[in-house]
């Protein structure tokens, strides 16, 4: 039996990710007559980067906040902020779960935690059922620009482009992405008629108060990082540190006990499975960049596409196919070490290319067919997926809108790095 078919079938069996990334890796180093210990070579070069502890702190504290009552406080807050508005209820579930996925990084946790709770009270309250259902849906991903999101940490690390710069780099265009979903939520809010919430300074001075700890987080690591302070693997350490306190000896929603061992545990299943891809994937994409497919790939696509705007129309194409047929993370491993040469060669800059690439990856998770964030609602909210699929369409539409704006305007993503001078 030759390998590459020995490969097909343990795929088709169910066999977990790592293990046909492993097996290709291997499969293709013995294939070129290259020593097997070039895949472990790679694994310890991964695992000497110091940013690589940013994920399981960052991870930890993301499933800390998950697990506690700060979906409930950031409501509760956000209400208060923007409740009086048109559409405040929907602006209120853009907003905390941005605040939410950017911590958490999971499409998932966002979805049950704050979707599972928002998404009755906007029924409720007068909104559509689909734009209901439609909006928590794609606000499972809303976030995943700002820091200190997993996926940027996991790109930096993957591509070698500084994760700092990427932090900075991120935040224009996920307020854009915020902007035009904040739009037509104002929209669906006159439309549905829902019933506003008078402004009240008790009610916000109430809701701030309790959730004053939570609050600095996003500042504490911006200011941490470009303040020079902290590096991106220490901020990690820090804010894991800053919510375990907050969570279980100030709030008081988590037992020591009882929860934070378990907690622990579902969130380093989840950093381990990243982790253990990571190691493998690298060996694989590190043989493909030695027998120079990216450069076999470019010299293709110069058959079909001549210059940069092309090219970012091709690729754009390319990464909503990738976004809804692999999670993130996976994506991220195998695909951009092939994409940043390809890009180079047409002088796309790295951090205008990771952001598209990112922003098409977060809109890659409400495409069909298998966008994760449709099949998560489904779940859910007991919806049949083809259902999901329609109302998706017109925040895809939106979503798509926001991606040609961030493609073809690259000071979108770079004003911020140049006006802060960290480049």
């Amino acid at each position: 039996m030759s390998p590459a078919f020995a490969i097909v079938l343990v795929t088709l069996a169910g066999a977990p990710l790592f293990v046909i990334f492993g097996a290709i890796a291997l499969s293709a180093f013995h294939s070129a007559g290259i020593d097997s210990a070039a895949v472990v070579i790679e694994m310890n070069r991964m695992t000497s980067a110091p940013i690589l502890a940013a994920i399981p702190m960052f991870t930890f504290a993301g499933y800390l906040m998950a697990e506690s009552k700060t979906p409930e406080r950031l409501v509760k807050l956000t209400k208060a902020l923007f409740g009086w508005m048109p559409g405040g209820l929907a602006l209120v579930t853009l907003a905390a779960c941005a605040f939410f996925t950017a911590f958490t990084g999971a499409s998932g946790v966002t979805i049950i935690a704050l979707g599972g709770l928002l998404y009755p009270i906007l029924t409720k309250e007068g909104y559509d059922e689909k734009y209901s259902l439609g909006l928590v849906t794609t606000c499972g991903s809303l976030g995943l620009l700002f820091p200190p999101s997993l996926p940027i940490i996991l790109y930096g690390l993957v591509s070698g482009v500084s994760i700092d710069q990427l932090f900075i780099a991120g935040i224009l265009p996920g307020i854009l992405l915020m902007l035009i979903l904040g739009t037509h939520a104002i929209r669906a809010g006159v439309k549905s008629k829902a019933p506003r919430t008078p402004f009240s300074f008790r009610e916000l001075l109430s809701a701030f108060k309790g959730a004053f700890w939570e609050l600095p987080l996003p500042v504490i690591i911006l200011v941490g990082i470009y303040g020079g302070y902290v590096t991106a693997g220490e901020a990690a350490a820090v804010t894991a540190f800053y919510i375990f306190v907050v969570e279980v000896f100030i709030y008081r929603d988590l037992s020591l006990t009882r929860d934070i061992p378990r907690i622990a545990k579902e969130s380093m299943v989840l950093v381990g499975s990243i982790l253990v891809i990571l190691a493998v994937a690298m060996g694989f994409t590190s043989y493909l960049i030695d027998e120079q497919v990216p450069n076999k790939i470019f010299e293709f696509i110069q058959g079909y596409v001549d210059n940069k705007w092309m090219f970012l129309i091709a690729l754009n194409i390319f990464l909503l196919i990738v976004g809804c047929l692999m999670d993130i993370f996976s994506a991220i491993i195998v695909v951009v070490p092939l994409i940043l040469p390809i890009a180079k060669q047409f002088n796309v800059d790295p951090l205008h290319l990771a952001i598209i690439f990112l922003t098409n990856l977060e809109i890659g998770y409400l495409t069909p067919p298998v966008g994760i964030n449709l099949f998560i609602s489904s779940i859910r909210f007991k919806k049949n997926v083809t259902y999901l699929y329609k109302i998706a369409l017109p925040f895809l539409a939106l979503l798509i809108a926001a991606l040609l704006v961030i493609t073809y305007w690259p000071d979108l993503s770079l004003y911020l790095v140049r006006y802060f001078g960290v480049r």
